[in-house]
């Protein structure tokens, strides 16, 4: 894995040499064992490695037999040794054994047709000398970042934004519009990000830059058939999710180093790290984090998961002060307003994995967007038959079933808020995001916090609404009502949430590359053409996938009550010893300088903070409290103080881009 960035100026001559050293300065992180450069006419690339594959021969950037096609990769192709087979059948010659060089000749052989080819999880660049013409491309579910700015004529591109902003010309701006979508949806939607005028490549999708202009355009996308087509059984379906979830393991263990594997407690990570331990590698290496705050924590479950693997197992522990502690970092990394801490335990399991030699990790993620783990698919589902019989006492009851920490006990103001959350637009079940509506508006009130001239300023909830409706595909209300509810998850959580902030940019802090055996398109593809009952089962979650994993996976973790990752949030920020920054960046003199949040607003509930160390009870309040603390470093560290150069530049090597 590393980190990608160039500059393409069509407008005239420009010497990049600083730049690109200082675009790649700030990627360091994300590969630190080699840079490299390359420079001609309009075009100059940089590339930080993270060396996983050819680690002798693989440095970046990687080019054809004529030196014409150049390109810089962040990721990984997993089939990469079929197709470089078959292009040495079509007279292809390599120079190298990385799966880089394939995507060069792919190129040659496929133009931008290539991408139907490709199995795996990337990010990249390909500069066509005799076109004049960069291709940007990015994988099919957004494992991977690419960013890039546009300035008539001039297209800057990277894997991170703060790269972006090693280019001083480009303004640093906050997007008011993304942060009042982050407080509806957790994170940028669409093309945004969350400063103006820097923008994403979706998942799934391509750009072409030219003298002729900039085009994006799609080369994938879900087509559920929920089973409609076949009449297969539930033990033939159980076979082919089986066999393709054991080759996405197999191919996402090629690599020149070691490959070990996060093992949460969970079902998903359990099952992927006892396939590589039966079918694979018997000295397996697997990591997990442990929480001090026992209401978070899931060790009973990684021993029994440990247990039963046998594996070389290695734990950090995270207390509430280690995540106050590290939010800093985090939100460096994440460069997004977060309303959740979970990533920051996650930073420290990279960093545990780094420190134990290791560069390469599966992990879980995924299977419950494909498999409908999370309750909010459940939730849709009780609501609907709630709807059929809207006065009914019973119906809501099943909720219990969902929540039982909730509804336990004689707890009946916290009964009473969640039927009355879950009831709130109950009939409306014609909406497309029926499923996903109770949780956007209640979360869409933390824009209560931000300033006045700002809220008139941006759209309200309705208008991101419409806005992300456009983009569903035509045929979306044909689909089963779980279908729809899944597609919106993978598109507005998975990938710029999920991946990016938990996900690609915590493991890279540290140099570690993961990789995501559910999220194999063929699986994906798979789990859509089941029927939905195999997915959700009345309110059993993931029903096909328990079938598969028993027997294999222990019965205790499988059974387990469903448990949401999560880490705790006011209680890292207002413990007996509070990290200085938080009481300096929610000052009222912070907050009205920065000019984005009510100074008055935030001073109460930083009070409420303080008087409860345990924590607030209001899960509103806590994400109040997260987001308004990261989008005030967002502030601090990208607007008001960010570097005019990197802590460590790359040497100045430029390659030689001359025929050989």
């Amino acid at each position: 894995m590393c980190g990608i960035a160039g500059v393409i100026n069509f407008k005239g001559p420009e010497d990049k040499t600083d730049l690109l050293r200082r675009m790649v300065g700030f990627l360091h992180h994300r590969g630190p064992d080699a840079a490299g450069f390359y420079q001609k006419g309009p075009a100059g690339l940089g590339h930080a490695r993270l060396s996983i594959i050819d680690l002798s021969g693989g440095d970046q950037p990687i080019h054809n037999e004529d030196r014409t096609v150049w390109i810089v990769y962040n990721g990984e192709v997993f089939n990469y040794p079929e197709l470089r087979e078959d292009l040495v059948k079509a007279d292809h010659r390599f120079y190298t054994n990385t799966d880089t060089e394939v995507l060069v000749h792919l190129y040659e052989e496929h133009g931008v047709k290539m991408f139907a080819h490709l199995n795996g999880q990337f990010a990249f660049a390909i500069w066509d000398e005799n076109k004049e013409q960069l291709l940007l491309a990015r994988d099919r579910v957004g494992i991977r970042p690419l960013f890039y700015c546009q300035q008539s004529g001039r297209i800057t591109f990277a894997s991170e934004i703060k790269a972006l902003f090693a280019d001083h010309s480009i303004p640093r701006v906050l997007d008011r519009q993304t942060l009042s979508d982050t407080f509806i949806c957790w994170s940028p939607s669409g093309t945004l990000s969350a400063f103006e005028n820097v923008h994403q490549i979706p998942p799934a999708h391509y750009a072409v830059v030219s003298r002729d202009g900039f085009e994006i355009s799609p080369y994938w996308d879900i087509h559920p058939t929920d089973g409609g087509s076949t009449d297969r059984s539930l033990e033939e379906w159980a076979e082919e999710i089986r066999s393709l979830i054991l080759d996405a393991t197999r191919i996402r263990l090629r690599a020149d180093v070691p490959v070990g594997a996060y093992l949460s407690g969970g079902i998903d990570s359990t099952y992927t790290s006892a396939l590589v331990k039966r079918h694979f590698n018997n000295r397996l290496c697997t990591f997990s984090v442990a929480f001090a705050n026992k209401r978070f924590d899931e060790t009973p479950f990684q021993e029994e998961s440990i247990r039963a693997l046998q594996t070389d197992h290695r734990t950090t522990t995270c207390s509430d002060s280690h995540i106050g502690d590290a939010f800093p970092d985090v939100v460096w990394h994440a460069e997004t307003p977060m309303l959740r801490t979970a990533p920051t335990p996650l930073y420290h399991l990279s960093g545990l994995v780094r420190e134990s030699d290791y560069k390469v990790v599966l992990t879980g993620e995924g299977a419950d967007e494909i498999f409908a783990g999370y309750n909010i698919f459940k939730e849709a589902q009780v609501r609907r038959f709630w709807a059929r019989q809207p006065e009914s006492i019973n119906r809501p009851k099943l909720l219990e079933r969902l929540y039982p920490y909730i509804f336990a006990g004689d707890n009946e103001k916290a009964k009473g808020y969640l039927k009355a959350f879950f009831k709130k637009g109950l009939g409306n079940i014609h909406s497309p995001f029926y499923s996903h509506l109770p949780r956007w508006e209640n979360t869409s009130q933390l824009q209560s916090f931000l300033l006045n001239n700002i809220r008139t300023e941006i759209a309200p909830i309705d208008s991101f609404i419409d806005s992300f409706q456009k983009d569903l595909p035509d045929d979306f209300m044909t689909w089963r009502p779980l279908t729809r509810a899944q597609y919106i998850e993978i598109k507005l959580f998975l990938s710029n949430y999920l991946l990016s902030t938990q996900g690609d940019r915590m493991a890279m802090a540290h140099s570690v590359e993961g990789r995501y055996p559910f999220l194999d398109y063929r699986v994906i593809e798979a789990a859509f053409q089941l029927p939905t009952r195999y997915r959700l089962n009345g309110l059993t979650e993931k029903f096909i996938l328990k079938k598969i994993t028993r027997g294999v996976v222990p019965d205790v973790v499988i059974d387990r009550p469903k448990q949401p990752y999560r880490a705790p949030i006011s209680s890292s920020f207002f413990c007996e010893d509070p990290p200085d920054y938080v009481g300096e960046l929610l000052s009222q003199n912070a907050v009205k300088n920065a000019g984005y949040f009510d100074p008055q607003r935030v001073t109460r509930l930083a009070q409420k903070a303080r008087q409860n160390p345990n924590g607030l009870s209001s899960e509103r309040e806590n994400m109040a409290l997260v987001g308004i603390l990261s989008t005030q470093l967002l502030h601090h560290q990208f607007i008001k103080n960010f570097p005019s150069a990197p802590e460590k530049m790359p040497d100045n090597i430029t390659v030689d881009v001359g025929p050989e």
